[in-house]
């Protein structure tokens, strides 16, 4: 085949091609071409360009990873919760959340977490500066005695008690 030849059908195929087009055929094409330009003209932005770029740096590391597959698995388990979840449970479970955050949002149980992290702090440098105990039964009875050990023990004898307690009542 000539060159002269292959000349001659691809513009015997453009001129088809441009024949066979309608004008709304036309304006769709116009309409794409623009809208594919934009999105190019976008990426010439160094800041868009480098998200890009970055997402798909990270796309391939889930990838390789795994967690992509994981990614969507939980996008599919929150899909299937949310379509199956009915107006009643969203209003219960909305409820329940407003009821935790008055309950447990307040500056009370925020002092009582402050304490109870400050404590188990100290307890720890204390307990880590007293090195091992030698242990043993005697050792174990010798603590025993101490007269701040008997005061830990009546301490949480009492608050496991009043813990009972509490969740007896609210059964009643």
């Amino acid at each position: 085949m000539s060159e002269q030849s292959s000349k001659a059908d691809v513009i015997s195929l453009v001129q088809a091609a441009g024949e066979s087009l309608t004008d709304s055929m036309v304006e769709r094409l116009t309409v794409t071409g623009a809208n594919a330009l934009e999105v190019v003209d976008r990426l010439n932005d160094e800041d868009t360009h480098d998200a890009v770029m970055s997402l798909i740096d990270k796309l391939t590391d889930m990838h390789r990873s795994g967690a992509l597959n994981t990614l969507f698995d939980v996008l599919t388990l929150v899909h299937g919760a949310r379509s199956a979840m009915t107006d009643s449970m969203v209003e219960r479970l909305f409820i329940f959340v407003e009821h935790m955050f008055n309950n447990l949002a307040n500056e009370e149980m925020a002092d009582l977490a402050h304490n109870a992290r400050n404590a188990m702090e100290e307890a720890v440098a204390e307990t880590a500066a007293r090195g091992k105990p030698g242990g043993g039964l005697m050792s174990t009875i010798s603590m025993l005695g101490k007269p701040e050990t008997q005061q830990a023990l009546q301490f949480l004898l009492t608050f496991a008690t009043k813990m009972q307690e509490s969740a007896a009542h609210k059964d009643d």
